[in-house]
């Protein structure tokens, strides 16, 4: 390398202080990935981003499996990144269930224009400990969860913090919040039911009888559902093929024929949790032959779902549902005498014998609703007017503050209903997530943006 004598670096030196100040020459400052890598715990991998203007980053997270125990056993919890700028608001997207590995923005990130973390839900694979100690499956190790990586990437990401999620990945923001209700700026929580009274569940059977405006179309769901059982030999008979095609099992329920009843009593719900009243039209008549009743069962209730492959992923909801969270069970009047196996319908049904299994008798969920009527700030709930997760929805008291409940019209279960709110609705719930998020006034053109729906939303459980 060459170098300066003392005496060309003093002429160099002065010829820089006849033109002013010297500048000094500043390092680059240290790239996110970077940056991200620099966080105890974390690894990186950054991927090909299918979003214009972000980057996209595969992270994974050094967890305890109990928190109460943060030295003992550990796990990795997968995050993903979709990153804008360290300047722009974050958006905590909670699933619920396993992160969707494609890129979408969610309604509030679209809203912000900012960055967004995927948060997988502890013990969805592969966000699981091994061996799983089923014990640690609790709303508040989750929460707790959420607590360690919002802190740890506010080292990163100073500005404001928005956290969303919907159906269990709202109630999941929902008791991140009760828990930590600092973490974030605000939050935005779709179509999430709140089940305080586990055994009273007559909201549900009032849903099915008036749900939509169309009565033949009520009708001809619960005429549909008791006629497939009425036929339960040839259809069962269909299921089994099906499985033998597929490779399908039934360890868990032990028999096709108790999967073949399970999916039956998702029909009606399923229908108006993922369709909307106008696909009445598209139904079958009680009359058409066995194959067209297989099939509207099956694109309606999904006939794998209570197969052992399908079973296995949802577990840790189910075991959830059935120790903290509560579950429905409507009355199901439209099939009685034609049930074979009426107590089937319930979260021990789902997870294999060997997990034991207590449900607490609500105390979990009468704290989360006490903290939601007496404590919560800045939260959006939205619901669709014909979702039956609606039933039993989250209700402000008076001690909330500065948050709202509204109900999208005619809309199912989906996680971007601000979009479909009435006009003053939707002006209003833009400003109140903006403002949360430290943002004025939409821009004409973000406003009108479309975001993309979490991809595996239609993919989850009923139950």
């Amino acid at each position: 390398m060459r170098r300066f004598s003392r005496g060309a670096m003093a002429l160099f030196l002065a010829a820089g202080l006849t033109c002013g100040t010297v500048t000094a020459v500043r390092a680059a400052p240290p790239d996110v990935a970077d940056r991200l890598r620099a966080i105890p715990g974390m690894t990186v991998e950054e991927r090909t981003s299918t979003l214009p203007g972000y980057r996209w980053f595969w992270l994974t997270y050094k967890q305890p499996v109990d928190h109460r125990n943060p030295h003992g056993r550990w796990f990795e919890q997968r995050i993903l990144l979709e990153h804008k700028s360290t300047d722009r608001p974050m958006v905590l997207y909670t699933s619920g269930y396993n992160t969707p590995e494609v890129m979408f923005t969610s309604e509030p990130t679209a809203l912000v224009d900012g960055n967004q973390i995927s948060v997988e839900y502890r013990y969805f694979t592969p966000s699981r400990p091994e061996p799983a100690t089923w014990r640690n499956d609790t709303i508040w190790q989750a929460a707790t969860d959420e607590h360690r990586i919002i802190g740890a990437l506010k080292t990163i990401y100073g500005a404001k913090w928005i956290s969303t999620g919907a159906s269990k990945g709202g109630m999941t923001a929902v008791y991140h919040r009760r828990f930590y209700p600092r973490d974030v700026d605000g939050s935005v929580v779709y179509v999430a039911p709140n089940d305080v009274v586990n055994n009273e569940d007559s909201r549900y059977d009032r849903f099915f009888l008036t749900v939509g405006d169309d009565p033949k179309c009520r009708v001809q769901l619960k005429s549909l559902a008791r006629e497939f059982l009425k036929r339960r030999k040839p259809l069962v008979a269909h299921l089994e093929a099906d499985a033998a095609k597929n490779g399908w099992t039934f360890r868990i329920l032990r028999t096709a024929d108790r999967a073949f009843e399970n999916s039956v009593l998702d029909y009606e719900w399923a229908f108006w949790q993922y369709s909307l009243q106008s696909d009445c039209a598209s139904l079958p008549a009680v009359t058409a032959p066995d194959d067209e009743l297989y099939a509207s069962l099956n694109a309606i209730s999904d006939l794998s779902s209570y197969t052992d492959q399908s079973l296995d992923r949802y577990v840790p909801y189910y075991y959830q549902a059935g120790t903290q969270l509560g579950w429905p069970y409507p009355a199901f009047p439209n099939l009685r005498g034609e049930l074979r196996y009426p107590d089937d319908y319930l979260p021990r049904t789902y997870v294999p014998r060997d997990i034991p299994m207590r449900f607490d008798g609500g105390a979990a969920m009468r704290d989360i609703d006490a903290w939601v009527r007496g404590h919560s700030d800045r939260m959006l709930f939205l619901y669709g007017q014909n979702d039956p997760w609606g039933a039993e929805p989250f209700e402000l008291g008076a001690g909330s503050r500065d948050s709202a409940v509204y109900v999208a019209p005619g809309m199912n279960h989906s996680g971007r209903l601000i979009a479909k709110l009435p006009a003053d609705q939707r002006a209003a719930a833009t400003e109140d997530v903006r403002r949360w998020a430290g943002l004025g006034p939409a821009p004409s053109m973000l406003a009108r943006t479309v975001p993309a729906e979490d991809p595996v939303l239609l993919e989850r459980p009923r139950l």
